[in-house]
């Protein structure tokens, strides 16, 4: 028994391994299913949006750094009820989109310092054409998709590393196992039959 809890962490080591190996062929095979599901995981995250600090924190991340808006367009942000463009919406934000959403034109000057977090407002309201110079009009899901493959490599690297990682951890953890029963054994025999 008191190998036990030594052998339970290689298990777990080897059963982590196998889930991430079966969810990276499954993602793969059923890539379809999976953009589905992460465009109704994002979807409900707008529909958030205001719920969680930390949410929020995210979303304005991501759509600042991919400059994109939504998740196939900024009129996806009607989704939550903030910024749901319905005349019955009492809301100062109606028809209008996240201050993340917003196009930053003057990067670099001192100007970009002072944030505008209403150059979003009533942008829903208008054409994409015309709201091209205010906001970003495409969807996060597309812009990140894209990302991914643009960084294919970059992506296939750090997932290889990992695995390797993972390999050599499990391994070491089997050789470690091994070399603790040699000891106690190698104890147990000691005690067994004492030096004369």
């Amino acid at each position: 028994m008191p190998n036990s809890p030594r052998k339970q962490f290689a298990w777990t080591l080897l059963i982590v391994l196998i889930l991430q190996i079966v969810a990276a062929v499954l993602g793969f095979l059923f890539s379809g299913m999976v953009m589905e599901k992460a465009a109704f995981l994002m979807g409900k995250a707008i529909s958030s949006y205001r719920d969680d600090l930390d949410l929020q924190n995210l979303i304005d991340y991501i759509q600042k750094k991919f400059e994109c808006c939504g998740v196939h367009s900024y009129k996806d942000w009607s989704q939550n009820i903030y910024f749901e463009c319905r005349d019955s919406n009492p809301s100062l934000e109606r028809c209008a989109v996240p201050f993340s959403c917003c196009t930053q034109e003057d990067k670099g000057t001192v100007l970009t310092s002072v944030l505008n977090t209403m150059c979003g407002y009533g942008t829903q309201n208008l054409r994409p054409w015309e709201a091209e110079s205010l906001i970003y009009t495409e969807g996060c899901l597309e812009k990140i998709v894209n990302w991914g493959q643009r960084n294919l490599l970059l992506v296939a690297g750090l997932a290889i590393g990992l695995f390797v990682l993972e390999v050599l951890v499990f391994s070491l953890a089997i050789m470690l196992i091994y070399q603790i029963n040699f000891i106690i054994q190698k104890r147990q025999s000691m005690r067994r039959c004492p030096e004369k």
